[in-house]
């Protein structure tokens, strides 16, 4: 079987039926992209490789759960790889210079998807986030790019910005809302 000719979700279907290599060549298509942003998060070579592995695994492990309609199997394995390192980070204890990512660098990803296709599509969304993020005021946009880029919890957010936390929580969950209500406003006319 050719498996470089299936799309991401037939080879998940595969996977939860322990087809090693649907899983082999989902891990060529995605794994330097999953070390990348590990890379970002962790700050260490090491680490970044065990977190894309342990992601992989959970992959393997997780197969038979994913479905499509929550979602696309890259969106799924970045955010495993994103809350593994963050994981990781809070067990060492640690928050390393430079460990927090900018939007524009989680975003621009130097290891995209094999194919004009993919990289069309990934684009096209890249550019729907970041315009669904513009929209949002400031202390929200803030919130939300220290939590899911900077990797901090909404405590160390209201520390960081001197922001009592229930305010913190306030923007945080209308700043979601606004994206969840943005991001499907731009899919519609994107798509």
């Amino acid at each position: 079987m050719d498996y470089s000719e299936l799309d991401d979700t037939a080879l998940i279907a595969l996977i939860a039926r322990r087809d090693e290599g649907a899983l082999g060549t989902l891990y060529d298509r995605y794994s330097r992209l999953a070390f990348s942003l590990a890379m970002r998060v962790v700050g260490e070579r090491s680490l970044a490789e065990e977190i894309t592995a342990d992601a992989f695994v959970s992959v393997w492990r997780a197969a038979g759960s994913f479905t499509e309609e929550r979602g696309r199997f890259v969106t799924w394995l970045m955010s495993v790889v994103r809350h593994r390192a963050i994981d990781e980070l809070r067990r060492l204890n640690v928050r390393p210079e430079g460990s927090s990512v900018e939007l524009n660098e989680a975003l621009q990803s130097t290891a995209l998807p094999d194919g004009l296709d993919d990289l069309m599509d990934v684009r096209q969304r890249q550019v729907i986030v970041r315009s669904a993020l513009a929209s949002l005021p400031p202390p929200q946009r803030q919130a939300l790019e220290l939590a899911y880029f900077g990797g901090l919890t909404q405590q160390e957010i209201a520390d960081k910005t001197g922001t009592p936390l229930g305010t913190i929580k306030t923007r945080m969950r209308l700043g979601l809302l606004k994206m969840r209500d943005e991001l499907r406003r731009l899919n519609v006319e994107a798509g």
